[in-house]
């Protein structure tokens, strides 16, 4: 199973795609492409493409049709009982569709909706070359690498992403590495990374019809385009040429494109991390004047979603961090913070009998 898939789940008539891979035996699911719930692997099963052939529309359909209608994005179209209206019957001919904007050949980045809610995000290759490329996303500036491909001249990849749009504001920037090659070609091509990050100023104003897949789309190109010509002035363009013909032109500098900024390696922490304060800045305890209970609650909570960001980037199965007992500010606003994120699989005390009540384990997932 890939991110992407449609499938239906056993215990029921309901269907929908894959979002998300949570870890080995859970996968994140989009029933009727709205609403995301965590299904075991061996509930669901993939749709096959043929099966809506043989046996007509499927409940994703219907449900498809459902979710249109209620955007008011479903088209009307002609059916044995609709009447014709009073200039189609005098002519009996359609009124010629508008033709739509041909986009120019590039690397783009679309955004595709499958269903008024919910977005998949696929790369297009409107080019003549191959392309390899590399997808990831930086959360906070945690970068995590999430894909990597071949597409063919004229080609789109599999769905790349799923966001919901009601979340618009916590989608992360997408980092993405692209090179193009042509097999036999005499034309060396260089390294792409563009960073790309969604604003509401622009972001709805770039829906257009999108090249190879046809359908509407936030659309966003990723390679560079051709600089604009310069236009000279007559009196410059005429110093120039005495320049070329007298051989005084002044040589030109190489053109140098800057190199993208390396992403930097994300460290795991330690297995057992320490949140206390001597631990995390032993010269907090001397500063003058000396912090208050807020500041130095807000230094552990800051270190502590740090060191969670970082286990998580890195795929690490379990932390503990050791919170002491004290009062159990530290520890309630820690299980506090837990309890909201989706990527925790769960969390409990740690082995009483090493570190009492003063540490919390927690399982990723």
């Amino acid at each position: 199973m890939n991110v992407g898939d449609r499938v239906r789940l056993l215990t029921g008539r309901e269907e929908g795609i894959i979002t998300r891979l949570l870890d080995n035996d859970l996968v994140e699911v989009a029933i009727d492409n709205d609403f995301t719930i965590p299904v075991l692997r061996r509930e669901v099963v993939v749709v096959a493409a043929e099966e809506q052939k043989a046996f007509g529309q499927t409940a994703t359909a219907i449900a498809a049709e459902r979710n249109a209608a209620a955007a008011g994005t479903r088209q009307n179209t002609p059916s044995s009982t609709t009447k014709p209206t009073p200039a189609a019957s005098k002519t009996g001919t359609k009124a010629p569709a508008p033709e739509p904007v041909r986009v120019q050949k590039g690397l783009y980045l679309a955004l595709v909706h499958q269903s008024p809610e919910l977005l998949a995000t696929y790369l297009v290759n409107n080019t003549d070359s191959d392309l390899l490329f590399t997808y990831g996303e930086d959360r906070e500036g945690q970068y995590r690498g999430l894909s990597s491909d071949k597409l063919g001249p004229k080609a789109t990849s599999r769905p790349l992403a799923h966001w919901h749009l009601k979340d618009f504001e916590q989608w992360p920037a997408v980092i993405i590495q692209l090179l193009p090659h042509r097999v036999n070609g005499n034309t060396a091509f260089e390294l792409l990374t563009k960073r790309q990050q969604f604003k509401a100023a622009t972001f709805y104003n770039s829906r257009q019809q999108a090249p190879i897949l046809q359908k509407e789309a936030y659309l966003f190109q990723l390679d560079e385009k051709p600089a604009a010509p310069v236009v000279l002035a007559p009196e410059k363009l005429a110093e120039q040429l005495k320049q070329q013909l007298t051989g005084n032109t002044p040589p030109k500098p190489a053109a140098i494109a800057p190199a993208p900024e390396p992403v930097k390696a994300i460290v795991p922490p330690s297995h057992e991390f320490d949140l206390h304060l001597e631990a995390l800045n032993p010269e907090a305890l001397t500063a003058e004047p000396p912090l208050s209970n807020t500041a130095m609650l807000k230094l552990q909570i800051d270190a502590f979603e740090d060191a969670l960001s970082r286990a998580l980037a890195t795929n690490m199965h379990e932390i503990v961090f050791i919170h002491g007992s004290g009062n159990g500010t530290l520890r309630k606003e820690i299980h506090k913070l837990l309890s909201r994120n989706k990527d925790i699989k769960f969390f409990e005390d740690a082995r009483k009998e090493k570190f009492g009540y003063g540490a919390t384990l927690v399982r990723l997932k």
